[in-house]
């Protein structure tokens, strides 16, 4: 090849490679300028390490990278230059060459320095290796380095540098740690909020257990104030207040997630917001803020809302209103301001007993009594027995919409009503105004969800028990003492102890990164998912000892279900944070729908989504249309939430508000009649009424033992309950099975007959007698698989 004609490709390469590969390319030159020190690789690879390897105090979690693919190139249109200045490579010496490489021990340790642990090293190295054999021709600067090493003109190890630029190649947060470290720092959350930092803020901390009026001090700071910002931590709280202020004279808008409501005909703002918490403004001054159940602030997936509130505020005078566990990680948190805590500690304004006896039966039930139970179908169970008994209940849990829990609450708290007894999961817990005489706690063994996302069943914790038993006796309601139990006698003493237990302080206070961040990390990494960014982002974060980054699993969880739809970053953020319930399959699939829409620039209408949701919906015939109709009412709510962040995408929202009213409508009557859907389930075969407590109440008494001891002990009681009964000559039977594997104690079988009879007595509905005790007998023996 003539000198010229290198002359033509050299100037053929890009700037920065005649710079930076200079190296490489003169050793084709090598016929005319005599051997090139191929060591210099080596030397210069070693002095890279050295200066820019990554430092931190904190590991990242390299299984968290994900490799991006790398195509292997085609036929060039200039053709193979390397191949030109050079010869043709032999794929076979270079497979040597590569696996010789790769075994080099010297190798892998520069790869280390360079943060390539043994995971990363193994994966880019598959991928450099596929890409030089499967590459029609490589870059100039690769191709002559492995000619010169299959001639010994050049050392294998001088393959390093063009190893190293094809892992950050595939792991490009290799090329930039520090900068994402920078950007996940989370350590001095105070400097976040400037205009809060500019005023001289005064800290009240009103401290008491339920039902001792520490919320109604601070609100009467509030409406006394010229401006004020009530922030609750559900949408029927600050519905409440909104309703209170406006009813005391007090003009006040309500803002939540769905809704936003101005009191002034002509839309300009009030001095006073009631929100919920995530609502608020950080950026409008008022006199007076409120910030309701502070201890929230501790929550794995929502405490960031109470600790921006707490931190950001613009207000002379925040009142913080919750329980005295908080009190001290508040005071820290507000020495780092150089904000002075005042705490003023309030006693409960009625009294409150504990039993020294169970209910054991719903024979037992009084006017006012309200059982609480930790799963719908213990909702069900308890409901239909007690409409067996010829009483009325009423019904609240956690998905019913806002309008039923209300129209529920004021069912059971008419005097006039012939509803004395309320059926409820720990919903009531805030948010409801109720006349209970007595709680009793159907079982004491919740559903929780760990920090690592895992699902546990587990003790309610004694903060979880004082605020459910301290909604009986309510100093408004028509009873001055209030009385607590358990539904089983084994139960009791659990609940005396947990209620005897001092609460832990709270340690630390939730953080979540915010839109800004995420955009600086997609920044540094462009093609990585969204769900992916997260991972990261928390991995890389760094917190002081008083905060911890909030689980983010709902919020990946929505990532990975709209991340194959094309959409902005900014965009595909908002519907990650809509809040949705992931378990339900059509609220899913309904976010992935309207993320579509929005994607293909197709606003989504009222006569969209009235076809959409199959509109007119007809009143529910069992409990199943009972369920399809409050996901409904949720998909709903994701429209109008998603209304007021893209309001020319969904542009309906006051007639979905009109939609969803009469949804509420409908739900409310099925609610109403919801133990015949109950019975009509249970004939249909749509409903297991076997509840969870009634395989766990045999553990209560074993709770205080060791948590591998409790676990093993559910698992062994769970797996007998999904034996199959086997009936041969000689055996037990089904009842005495039951009671010997701990699946039933002799007070619930006496109960279980008690129930028998009764419905023997009754008459039929779903056909003869024969045939209803065959149904009946094949429920008992599923109920027993």
């Amino acid at each position: 090849m003539s000198l010229p004609r290198c002359a033509l490709l050299w100037a053929r390469l890009p700037a920065g490679r005649q710079a930076g590969h200079r190296a490489a390319v003169c050793s084709a030159f090598r016929p005319y300028f005599g051997p090139f020190p191929a060591a210099q690789w080596r030397v210069h690879a070693v002095a890279t390490a050295s200066s820019s390897a990554s430092g931190g105090s904190k590991t990242p979690n390299t299984s968290l990278f994900v490799p991006l693919t790398v195509k292997p190139q085609g036929p060039s249109a200039d053709g193979d230059v390397g191949a030109e200045l050079t010869r043709p490579l032999d794929k076979n010496e270079v497979k040597k060459i590569l696996d010789k490489f790769y075994k080099r021990k010297e190798i892998q340790k520069l790869g280390a320095d360079y943060g390539l642990d043994a995971r990363l090293f193994h994966q880019a190295f598959i991928s450099f290796r596929n890409y030089i054999m499967q590459s029609h021709s490589l870059d100039v600067d690769i191709h002559v380095i492995l000619n010169d090493i299959c001639f010994s003109a050049a050392h294998v190890d001088d393959l390093f540098p063009f190893f190293l630029r094809h892992a950050k190649q595939i792991f490009p947060v290799l090329e930039c740690k520090d900068d994402l470290r920078k950007i996940s720092d989370l350590r001095i959350p105070p400097n976040w909020y400037p205009e809060a930092r500019a005023i001289q803020r005064k800290i009240i901390f009103h401290s008491g257990p339920t039902n001792s009026g520490k919320t109604y001090h601070a609100i009467q700071k509030y409406l006394s104030a010229k401006s004020g910002v009530y922030c609750g931590p559900l949408k029927l709280l600050a519905h409440e207040i909104f309703e209170k202020s406006n009813a005391a004279g007090v003009p006040c808008d309500l803002v939540t997630g769905e809704e936003r409501v101005t009191v002034d005909p002509n839309g300009k703002q009030a001095a006073h917001v009631a929100c919920t918490v995530e609502m608020c403004s950080i950026t409008t001054p008022y006199e007076v803020a409120v910030i309701d159940e502070i201890q929230m602030i501790r929550d794995p997936a929502r405490g960031w809302a109470w600790t921006r509130a707490l931190l950001g505020l613009c207000a002379e005078e925040v009142h913080l209103c919750g329980e005295s566990a908080a009190i001290d990680l508040v005071t820290e948190l507000m020495y780092t301001t150089g904000e002075e805590v005042e705490v003023r500690n309030y006693e409960r304004l009625t009294p409150i007993s504990v039993l020294d006896h169970a209910l054991e039966s719903l024979d037992n039930l009084r006017p006012g009594d309200c059982i609480v139970c930790f799963s719908k179908n213990d909702i069900y169970s308890v409901s239909r027995q007690i409409e067996i008994r010829g009483l009325e209940s009423a019904v609240i849990y956690g998905s019913l919409p806002p309008g039923t829990k209300l129209a529920q609450a004021k069912k059971f708290n008419d005097p006039n009503d012939p509803c004395k007894i309320l059926v409820a999961t720990d919903a009531i817990g805030m948010g409801l105004n109720l006349s209970i005489k007595r709680i009793i706690f159907y079982s004491l063994m919740k559903p929780t969800v760990n920090e690592k996302g895992e699902r546990e069943i587990e003790p309610i914790t004694t903060s979880q028990a004082l605020q459910i038993a301290g909604r009986a006796g309510r100093f408004s309601s028509q009873f001055k003492e209030g009385e607590v139990t358990t539904m089983n006698r084994d139960d009791l003493g659990l609940l005396k102890e947990i209620l005897n237990r001092p609460v832990d302080p709270i340690k630390a206070a939730g953080l979540h990164p915010t839109a800004e961040q995420i955009e600086m990390f997609a920044y540094h990494l462009p093609d990585t998912t969204l769900s992916n960014l997260i991972d990261i982002f928390v991995d890389f974060s760094q917190v002081d000892g008083q905060y911890f980054v909030c689980n983010m699993d709902d919020f990946k969880f929505s990532a990975e279900l709209i991340q194959h739809i094309p959409l902005s970053l900014r965009v595909r953020y908002v519907f990650c944070t809509a809040p949705i319930n992931k378990k339900q399959p059509f609220v899913c699939s309904s976010l992935l729908q309207f993320a579509r829409q929005y994607s293909r620039n197709e606003p989504l209408t009222f006569a969209w989504l009235r076809r959409y949701i199959k509109w007119p919906l007809v009143p529910p015939k069992n409990i199943k249309d009972l369920m399809d109709l409050e996901a409904v009412h949720d998909v709903l709510d994701l429209y109008l939430w998603l209304s007021y962040r893209f309001m020319d995408m969904f542009p309906d929202a006051s007639l979905i508000r009109d939609l969803q009213k009469e949804l509420d409508c409908i739900i409310q009557n099925g609610v109403h009649n919801i133990t015949k859907l109950i019975k009509i389930s249970q004939t249909q075969k749509l409903l297991n009424l076997e509840s969870l407590s009634t395989r766990t109440q045999t553990q209560s008494s074993e709770t205080l033992r060791s948590p591998a001891r409790r676990t093993r002990s559910t698992r062994r009681v769970e797996n007998k309950a999904a034996e199959p009964p086997c009936y041969k000559a000689g055996e037990a039977s089904l009842a005495s099975r039951l009671v010997q594997q701990g699946l039933l104690t002799p007070d619930m079988l006496k109960q279980l007959e008690k129930e028998w009879l009764t419905q023997q007595t009754e008459p039929s509905k779903e056909g003869t007698a024969s045939y209803s005790k065959g149904t009946r007998r094949k429920k008992k023996e599923h109920d027993s698989d």
